[in-house]
């Protein structure tokens, strides 16, 4: 629907919101002081090591993925009709993660609290957004990429595979977690 261009406000209007207001003085800014400068984050030694301990995924030898791939795994002490489920998105979605304009390190550790926050007493499946790269450098797909690597690392994933066009296609990822 077109939006229509606002009206201007009637006399009586104009004289109702005086009324309601009163007076105003105006300030003079010339006695404020400037804002002062933001503070600059401060990472703490301390935490970055706790939460290097708490996440120890390599980052070594990821292999490359292609644009658009088609990306699943699944554990091989899990049936293979689980990873069939998950590919027809038989699971309900209980959450999702998106990892767009993040840094390697900050979609790493972003994941790993996700996953500790998501996971239950059952399995539940989450979704990751990874993007496919179409901004990146030659649209090479990183996050894709170190998803793709990161994911079997960790113990409570059961499997993952891409998602159905309608929920990201080749962008994101349908991960199976297995409970606490």
């Amino acid at each position: 629907m077109p939006r229509r261009p606002a009206e201007a406000p009637s006399a009586d209007d104009i004289a109702l919101f005086h009324d309601t207001i009163g007076t105003v003085d105006r300030l003079n800014d010339d006695h404020l002081p400037p804002d002062p400068p933001p503070r600059r984050p401060r990472v703490r030694v301390a935490e970055r090591m706790a939460e290097a301990d708490l996440n120890p995924l390599s980052d070594a030898t990821a292999e490359p993925v292609e644009h658009g791939e088609y990306l699943s795994f699944v554990r091989p002490d899990t049936a293979p009709a689980i990873l069939r489920k998950l590919k027809r998105g038989q699971f309900s979605v209980v959450a999702s993660l998106d990892l767009h304009g993040m840094t390697i390190d900050l979609a790493r550790n972003a994941i790993h609290r996700f996953f500790q926050a998501e996971r239950q007493e059952i399995r539940c499946c989450v979704r990751l957004v990874h993007g496919k790269g179409n901004r990146s450098e030659r649209q090479i797909p990183v996050l894709k990429q170190m998803v793709n690597h990161w994911l079997p690392q960790r113990d409570e994933v059961i499997a993952f595979c891409s998602a159905p066009a309608h929920d990201g296609g080749t962008g994101a990822l349908y991960v199976l977690l297995k409970r606490r």
